[in-house]
């Protein structure tokens, strides 16, 4: 099962790591961004998302879903 805040960034699977890291980025709010109390939390969804487009690349999911 994909994780649906994956599925929210909209990034194709061929997309580069890097483009997971800013789609994910700007899908926080700023306010959540500023908070340093929340860098842990900010840090673990960033490597979610990358583990989640990893594992979307390694399936070989269709790059048009």
């Amino acid at each position: 099962m994909i994780d649906p805040a994956y599925q929210r960034l909209g990034m194709p699977a061929t997309a580069s790591p890097f483009a997971v890291l800013r789609a994910a980025v700007r899908a926080l709010h700023p306010d959540t961004r500023a908070v340093r109390g929340f860098r842990a939390a900010r840090k673990r969804f960033y490597r979610q998302m990358l583990c989640a487009h990893a594992a979307r690349q390694a399936a070989g999911d269709d790059p048009a879903s």
